[in-house]
């Protein structure tokens, strides 16, 4: 069998494994869903987390979609909500990370609403908050990932909120910021395996809306909003105020993120204009963000998750 070694894409990963010559085909991948370039897109696209460079087109979601919530397993990755030239959606939808192409149909949400926030275990997805029908909603979904069908009402957040950022352990599901009637900093959590109302956690830094969160399984990171370049983070098997972990490059909001076993990237965003830009941190230390390479198109509200999150 010939030698393969260096980095890897996610195309060549799976013509590797197409000719048997990858023996673990599991990369950490970051996919991007939909967002807002100029218009809502049905655009998906991913980096491989654990390199740096550019994001690549992976398909299409099979409708236009902008400010949607987006989860994950280890096989599968999932969009929910959104806004698109339909109105608020409540349109679920997944792929296969090992497979690229164009999404499936995989049920609906309790209620359509947009400005929502999901994380996981590597059983459930469970969705929180949004704005649908004219009014800020406090419902949170889930599904079984592994099964298509509708979601199940889990619970209430602690307010109806919208433009909140999510991300989990194996165990805890945590809700972040957004905003209320005024910013929050309002950090709440849930057990994903049961069911009933989110928990008061404690405080974010600051007050924002459209933040972007990602987590492995110890750390919570919770980057920009409200156009700030505030990087903070918590540690998700405890409870207490988030702690100050650097800053992002620019300032901005309605970031796209995910994380892989060591690093946390936000994509995209509005600092003021809509950007490409990616940038990453190391989750185990603090400090400020860097460069990690750009969007297929610059755009505000991509929805974030990958195949190696906390949660998994």
């Amino acid at each position: 069998m010939p030698s393969y070694s260096g980095v890897w894409n996610l195309t060549a990963v799976m013509q590797a494994v197409g000719a048997g010559n990858w023996t673990n085909p599991i990369a950490e991948i970051a996919m991007f869903f939909g967002g807002n370039p100029g218009t809502a897109s049905n655009i998906i696209q991913y980096v491989t987390i654990a390199t740096t460079g550019n994001a690549i087109d992976f398909g299409d979601i099979t409708y236009i979609v902008d400010n949607a919530a987006s989860f994950s397993s280890s096989s599968r990755a999932i969009v929910s909500g959104g806004i698109g030239s339909g109105g608020v959606t409540n349109s679920i939808s997944y792929v296969t990370f090992a497979v690229p192409g164009n999404t499936s149909d995989f049920g609906d949400l309790t209620i359509a609403r947009e400005g929502l926030a999901a994380c996981s275990s590597s059983v459930r997805g469970v969705i929180g908050g949004g704005v649908g029908g004219g009014a800020l909603r406090n419902v949170i979904d889930y599904v079984t990932i592994a099964s298509i069908g509708n979601a199940t009402d889990f619970g209430d957040l602690i307010a109806s909120v919208r433009a909140l950022a999510a991300c989990s352990s194996v165990s805890r599901g945590i809700f972040a910021g957004g905003f209320t009637g005024s910013n929050t900093n309002v950090i709440q959590f849930i057990t994903i395996a049961s069911t009933g109302n989110a928990t008061d956690f404690g405080d974010l830094v600051s007050a924002r809306r459209y933040l972007g969160g990602a987590s492995n399984s110890t750390r919570g990171l919770f980057g920009g909003g409200s156009s700030t370049n505030i990087i903070d983070y918590i540690t998700i098997a405890s409870t207490g105020n988030a702690t100050d972990f650097g800053d992002l490059p620019q300032s901005g909001e309605l970031m796209g993120s995910a994380a892989g076993s060591l690093r946390v990237v936000w994509a995209g965003g509005e600092s003021p204009y809509r950007t490409n830009i990616i940038n990453y941190v190391t989750i185990a230390s603090t400090g400020n963000a860097i460069d990690f390479g750009d969007l297929v198109l610059a755009m505000a509200s991509p929805a974030g998750c990958s195949n190696v999150h906390g949660g998994l």
